[in-house]
């Protein structure tokens, strides 16, 4: 598979069979998110992986909003990855200081990612979640509480016939310029 046809392969699944995830695919999926590149490579990061079925529910009751209307499939997941945001290096709070500019969030997004583009090439499919319940989720997780859950990720199988969907991005000609805005 050609690496475009990898990114067209991976999208947001909201619906997993109850198969359980190998942890050796769980491991390559963490190892492309661990070498993700940072900012000055602070690496500000730590992922909570939670298979325990007791706990994935109580995250995923977490994640479906005050009126339970949001992600009401993530009590019915077979994994849930945790990305709690860590303190990046001194160099990258003054660069962030002095740039106006947040680079951990943005190494959170480039880790995630990395991360969903292996489990696709895995055969696993998987949504990040940013609307959750945070005080929960560190409840649950033992996090503590001067740290961040920047971002949830559903992993695991999709059922037999779940649809792929295409694609719906906005044309070439209304994002890209060339030399000047």
């Amino acid at each position: 598979m050609t690496f475009l046809e990898l990114i067209e392969k991976r999208q947001s699944d909201r619906k997993y069979s109850d198969k359980p995830v190998e942890k050796e695919k769980l491991m390559r999926c963490l190892e492309a998110a661990r070498l993700a590149p940072s900012a000055s490579n602070s690496q500000p990061w730590t992922f909570v992986v939670t298979d325990d079925p007791q706990k994935v529910v109580k995250l995923g009751k977490a994640a479906r909003g005050p009126l339970g209307t949001f992600n009401t499939f993530t009590d019915k997941v077979p994994v849930i990855v945790s990305i709690v945001l860590e303190k990046p290096k001194r160099v990258t709070e003054l660069g962030m200081k002095v740039k106006n500019k947040e680079w951990p969030l943005i190494d959170i997004g480039i880790t995630a990612e990395h991360f969903c583009l292996q489990a696709a090439e895995e055969g696993l499919g998987t949504c990040m979640l940013g609307w959750y319940d945070e005080k929960k989720v560190k409840e649950i997780l033992n996090v503590p509480k001067e740290k961040t859950v920047a971002l949830l990720i559903t992993v695991g199988y999709t059922p037999e016939g779940y649809k792929h969907r295409k694609k719906i991005r906005k044309p070439m000609e209304e994002i890209v310029r060339w030399n000047s805005y």
